[in-house]
């Protein structure tokens, strides 16, 4: 079966409705596309096979009794920070893991709404770098150029949704796990509103910088899993309201006034927008005004929101390794990081989570003028595999900041962010542009990304990969 060929997440669930294919057999092409590419590119930690097709055959005959629900007999992917009940959460840490009891939330409102878990797809370590490598589990692969990394650290989920192998997949977002690979994988990579989507069985993740969000092909795809995952555990400290993001697809956004920001906020470490990706993002720019919008350049005041950043995102390292089982196996950057993270886990972490409220205001001042800031995801494309996996924490850190300086800033004030496919450079390696707004703005931003798609129609180019038995080799398109 061609990847070209590979159905997306609503047209499985409309096929289904319609009896045009049983969950059986998207659950079976969906596990015989993952075993044909695994020796490839390594999405997956583990594979549901014996009860996704338990799963799959219980949803067929709910299909069959007339029962309808929004993604009854569907294959999906999550990543393996998720819990599913069963199965372990390794969060791409070595050693062995107990089964968990129950499904997390997100997971259970997915099995709710009818999808059916194929697998949990690789990341890094604690999901700290934006690439998916370890010893834990070996390198998972970019299916436009397996010799560079899909990103992290929902670098599994990207995979498997780029190759076609589950038509969209769960992720999670801490500094731009899922904006990062969906760029570098040619996906929708949508970062909603904290809260919008449970971390639960945890309140917050990471002391709130980090949120599960969704990949997938098509802006609609990426919405129907956000409407299907998102909810609120009665435990959770984040609650946003209630809305709907899929009906807004196809809905025109009106004409807004999108801020184009090319600078990355300030950072003690050098980052420098490469100029094949500036010229990406301004042509994306240059076609938004051709829709109508009225673009100009302006920058968000970021300030010194780096050091709130920090004090977040260590004291979460070091709230995960305290929990560790084998933390005598973990990462040495992991251990550098938790150190930090127990240094400044009293009050430098106090007075960075206070100073959210002025960021809101401060950098929420832009949405005075403008209704949603476009910027790059990355500052580069994809690295080649192993180029950041071996470095000590500095040379890590200097690597991840001149590579991925724009994401994380959304994540300390807890905003939405969507990413859309800018194009490609270089060797063939995509790359991608943030559509970003304020606080419970994803129906804006998804309306938005629907009306760019539908322009440039980015879902019909796939990575050349043939599922016949036998994996052939990735040819990487031409730049454009």
């Amino acid at each position: 079966m061609a990847a070209d060929r590979v159905p997306g997440l609503a047209e499985c669930a409309r096929a289904l409705a319609d009896g045009e294919v049983s969950s059986r057999v998207l659950v079976e092409e969906a596990l015989a596309r993952i075993e044909a590419t695994q020796g490839t590119l390594n999405a997956f930690r583990l594979v549901r096979a014996e009860a996704a097709l338990a799963e799959a055959e219980a949803a067929d005959k709910e299909l069959a009794a007339g029962v309808r629900r929004p993604l009854l007999g569907v294959p999906v992917a999550v990543k393996d920070d998720t819990d599913v009940a069963g199965e372990p959460t390794a969060f791409g840490c070595r050693g062995e893991f107990e089964p968990v009891a129950e499904d997390g939330e997100a997971v259970r409102r997915l099995r709710a709404a009818g999808a059916i878990v194929v697998g949990k797809t690789n990341t890094c370590e604690f999901g700290q770098w934006p690439f998916t490598e370890g010893p834990a589990f070996g390198e998972t692969r970019n299916p436009w150029h397996t010799g560079h990394t899909p990103g992290g650290s929902s670098g599994g989920s990207a995979a498997a949704v780029a190759a076609g192998l589950v038509p969209a997949a769960l992720g999670s977002d801490g500094a731009g796990s899922v904006r990062i690979p969906a760029s570098w994988t040619h996906l929708i990579g949508i970062k909603p509103q904290r809260g919008r989507i449970s971390t639960w069985p945890r309140a917050e993740a990471f002391q709130g910088i980090t949120v599960n969000g969704t990949l997938a092909r098509t802006v609609e795809d990426a919405a129907l899993l956000l409407d299907a995952a998102s909810g609120q555990h009665e435990g959770d400290v984040h609650r946003p309201p209630a809305l709907s993001v899929s009906d807004t697809v196809g809905r025109e956004p009106g004409r807004l006034r999108i801020a184009l920001s090319l600078k990355p906020p300030f950072t003690a470490l050098p980052a420098r927008l490469q100029p094949d990706v500036r010229a990406r993002v301004v042509a994306l720019a240059e076609r938004l005004a051709a829709l109508g919008h009225e673009v100009e350049e302006a920058d968000p005041a970021y300030g010194q929101i780096g050091l709130t950043f920090v004090p977040r995102a260590t004291a979460g390292i070091a709230e995960r390794v305290r929990e560790a089982p084998h933390p005598h196996l973990l990462d040495r950057r992991t251990r550098e990081a938790a150190r930090v993270g127990r240094l400044l886990g009293g009050a430098p972490l106090r007075l960075a989570r206070r100073a959210e409220a002025m960021l809101h205001r401060r950098i929420g001042a832009l949405f005075e003028t403008y209704d949603v800031v476009l910027a790059p995801t990355t500052a580069a494309p994809p690295p080649q595999i192993g180029a950041l996996a071996q470095l000590n924490g500095l040379g890590t850190d200097r690597a991840m900041i001149a590579a991925c300086p724009y994401a994380w800033p959304w994540n300390v004030l807890g905003w939405p962010g969507v990413n859309v496919p800018a194009g490609f450079v270089g060797d063939g390696l995509p790359v991608g542009a943030q559509l970003l707004g304020p606080a419970n703005s994803e129906p804006l931003l998804v309306s938005l990304a629907a009306q760019v798609e539908a322009e440039l129609r980015w879902h019909e180019r796939w990575p050349t990969l043939e599922f016949d038995g036998a994996v052939r080799e990735f040819r990487p398109p031409a730049a454009s």
